[in-house]
């Protein structure tokens, strides 16, 4: 049953210029949350519940607006409705993590990400709902655009808290593909980095060799003011006179897709507006990295949770417990081989790139649109070998599929070059109006 009273888009851009220019406040904005929230999130479920949430959510604009009396002095992201993905280690919240193992064995201090977005003025809305260790069990949280799907995972309940007009920004990582996917599920904007671009101390680790900290936003003018402020070293993107060349890669990675069809007509349209694609072969070998890359993150899984596991496995589910078995077996030369794997993938893509003249590579942002019920968060097949590899993606809502739920378009940039991507993305999104 698809339900519009769950869909609800709030726009950063406009939200925060009302509150610069005393449009607004921030009591008459938590108000209005508080009021949705109850209209919704009882069946969304996309954050944990928190005892005298919007008590302590109206202190803390009381502290923010102290902190910051003068308007023309205000930090970037002033007012903004944050949701945190519950792997992040945030002050005066705990971290469960999706489990029933102590939480007290990993708790730490503030996620590096969580304070610079404090420090441009967000306002933490609560901890979002996220599967197991962000691996592959499933917490409660709800599709918005139908409650009977999938919102995917991990980062489900981030990605849901946007699509249902929960939060402006959210934040989650992808270790393989658990922001591009579930932002996909969701029809929102996500956003991953490349890898290592966004801090992750402070962070529950899955697999330090590929975990990436990502974004949800509305829409990506959003995404791009949100890395602007938070992203070290973020730089203006470059002037584009032309419209950048796109790559499709074809290819046994492509053919994991069930919804092809659907694809051409995403492409269809970029080629109406006038934008160069190129088909290049490529990941001919699909097979070997993602064996490579699902080694590699067991492996890593395996050592972080050495300890914890051998004491609490009964308290971990079953499919967390099997990967971590299956990380310990895994040689420590084979995990030494998967991450020098990673960087000569990455100067691969670079080299084909280079030689085709490509600026961006467009793909499917999963196999197709969110699977019925939420037992499962679906397949990352999409994502995985870029996740691999390191380089910026976002995700685009781009039209709908079966049941009208929504279809993500997948566009994937260069390694260190996420402005120009951010840039791209920002037109492109233009093409598929919504």
């Amino acid at each position: 049953m698809t339900v519009d009273l769950y869909i609800h888009k709030v726009s950063l851009a406009s939200d925060l210029s009302k509150l610069r220019r005393g449009e607004r406040s921030l009591s008459s904005q938590i108000d209005a949350l508080e009021d949705r929230f109850e209209a919704i999130e009882p069946s969304i479920r996309a954050y944990l519940p928190e005892l005298d949430q919007f008590n302590r959510l109206r202190r803390d604009a009381r502290e923010l607006e102290a902190r910051c009396h003068d308007a023309a002095a205000r930090p970037p992201l002033y007012g903004a409705l944050l949701g945190v993905k519950d792997i992040f280690h945030v002050d005066g919240f705990p971290t469960r993590a999706g489990t029933k193992v102590p939480s007290a064995l990993f708790a730490g201090d503030e996620a590096d990400i969580v304070t610079r977005l404090k420090q441009a003025g967000a306002l933490i809305v609560g901890k979002t709902v996220t599967t197991e260790f962000a691996y592959f069990e499933p917490g409660p949280t709800r599709n918005p655009h139908n409650i009977e799907h999938s919102p995917g995972g991990s980062s489900s309940g981030s990605a849901a808290a946007i699509a249902a007009g929960l939060a402006h920004v959210a934040i989650g990582t992808q270790t393989v593909g658990s922001v591009i996917r579930p932002a996909a599920y969701c029809g929102v904007v996500g956003f991953k980095p490349s890898f290592a671009r966004v801090d992750t101390a402070g962070l529950v680790d899955f697999s330090p060799s590929a975990d990436h900290v990502g974004f949800f936003s509305a829409d990506v003018a959003d995404m791009t003011a949100i890395a602007a402020a938070v992203v070290d070293n973020w730089r203006p993107a470059p002037v584009h006179t032309s419209r950048p060349v796109l790559a499709v890669p074809i290819g046994p990675y492509l053919k994991q897709s069930s919804a092809l069809d659907a694809f051409e007509a995403q492409l269809n349209a970029l080629e109406e507006a006038g934008y160069p694609i190129k088909r290049i072969p490529i990941f001919d070998d699909i097979a070997a990295i993602d064996a490579c890359h699902q080694d590699m993150i067991a492996a890593d899984l395996a050592q972080q949770h050495g300890e914890w596991f051998s004491q609490y496995e009964r308290l971990y589910r079953p499919r967390t417990a099997a990967l971590i078995r299956q990380g310990q077996s895994v040689a420590l030369q084979r995990l030494h081989s998967a991450r020098q794997h990673q960087l000569e993938l990455r100067a691969r893509i670079r080299r084909v790139m280079d030689d085709e003249g490509i600026d961006m590579w467009i793909c499917p942002a999963a196999p197709d649109v969110a699977p019925r019920g939420i037992d499962a968060t679906g397949s990352p097949a999409m994502n995985m070998p870029w996740t691999h590899a390191g380089l910026p993606a976002v995700s685009l809502p781009a039209g709908h599929g079966a049941q009208r739920l929504p279809l993500g378009l997948q566009l994937v940039g260069r390694f260190g070059e996420d402005e120009a991507l951010l840039d791209f993305a920002r037109a492109i999104e233009q093409v598929y109006p919504r």
